[in-house]
């Protein structure tokens, strides 16, 4: 087992893992594929293979020859985002222990260039791509509080690097461990201030508090600066991609990612454009994802849906939001 990928999702996000997991097979993964998740299996995972780990019932369906998914029914108070490290953790030293890597992505990512590469950046070092909001400055007011923060822990942070990175994927080889672990110690100590790591920037019961939210409070977004900091705090190689990786900015894209609501399976593509608001390529690529080898609907509804995807971006050469 020389790489593993992994996710974490709950409700309706189990189509993006679906699409996702289509969009490997497209760019030519074949391995196992760990998906965390809270309350149901996926209704297109029929007959799978049940099998306990320690005290984590994991279910497995066999996608093809190539792909399996072992779904892990998971047990934390945690809020999905914040559970990334610790999910990555336990799988290094449990049912994948014996992988040398190990790649996490967002469920609302879909594959846009070749897994071969994957394989070999992951061996320069920890893989991550820059966010829609980098850069931050060295003395951006965020990372100041940050520093001031962890100085307190006796915990030294160079931050003089002003690329600011998504934590919707990473990669990491064995070897660096450590970048994990530091992630991990680090929003332990935010926990408190935010309330637990059950709250996070996104909207409903588990919000974060409005003085926590924020745009220039300190650690608004959980585990996102967690893992920016944890960067600064180690000291092994991170290998950074711009924002281009992500599909974020023009550019060589590597994978799309859906960032913001409603997702590209619950977009209302007409009334969106109408709007000024037209699909976006992560959009048009999520619904050429959605049939092969795990279908998700029939082929009429994907027929209309393709239709309604490319009117919409019809309209949206009249209708732009100004």
């Amino acid at each position: 087992m020389q790489t593993v990928i992994c996710t974490l999702f709950e409700g309706h996000y189990h189509l993006g893992v679906a699409a996702f997991v289509n969009s490997l097979h497209k760019h030519g993964f074949k391995g196992d594929i760990y998906a965390g998740y809270l309350g149901e299996l996926p209704p297109w995972a029929t007959a799978t293979d049940l099998s306990l780990f320690e005290d984590h019932q994991l279910a497995t369906y066999k996608v093809n020859e190539d792909i399996k998914i072992h779904f892990v029914r998971l047990k934390t108070s945690y809020h999905l985002a914040n559970y990334k490290p610790d999910f990555l953790k336990w799988l290094f030293e449990g049912p994948a222990n014996d992988a040398e890597n190990i790649f996490y992505f967002d469920p609302d990512i879909i594959l846009d260039y070749d897994w071969s590469f994957y394989e070999e950046w992951v061996s320069f070092g920890v893989t991550v791509c820059e966010d829609v909001n980098s850069p931050l400055p060295p003395n951006h007011p965020r990372k100041m509080a940050w520093k001031k923060y962890f100085g307190q822990f006796d915990i030294n942070l160079n931050l003089d690097r002003e690329i600011y990175v998504n934590s919707g994927f990473i990669g990491v080889n064995k070897k660096d461990i450590g970048l994990v672990d530091t992630w991990i110690m680090i929003q332990e100590k935010i926990g408190p201030l935010i309330g637990g790591l059950s709250r996070a920037p996104f909207p409903g019961e588990a919000n974060l508090a409005k003085e926590h939210a924020g745009d220039y409070a300190p650690f608004s977004k959980t585990d996102q600066d967690a893992l920016n900091i944890a960067i600064g705090a180690w000291d092994g190689v991170v290998s950074f991609v711009g924002k281009e990786g992500m599909g974020l900015q023009g550019g060589a894209t590597l994978m799309l990612h859906a960032l913001g609501s409603p997702k590209p399976w619950r977009i209302k593509f007409l009334k969106q454009s109408f709007l000024g608001v037209s699909p976006r390529s992560v959009d048009k690529k999520f619904w050429k994802c959605v049939s092969h080898p795990i279908n998700l609907f029939n082929n009429n509804y994907i027929q209309r849906k393709s239709l309604v995807v490319n009117m919409g971006a019809f309209i949206g050469r009249f209708y732009t939001r100004n």
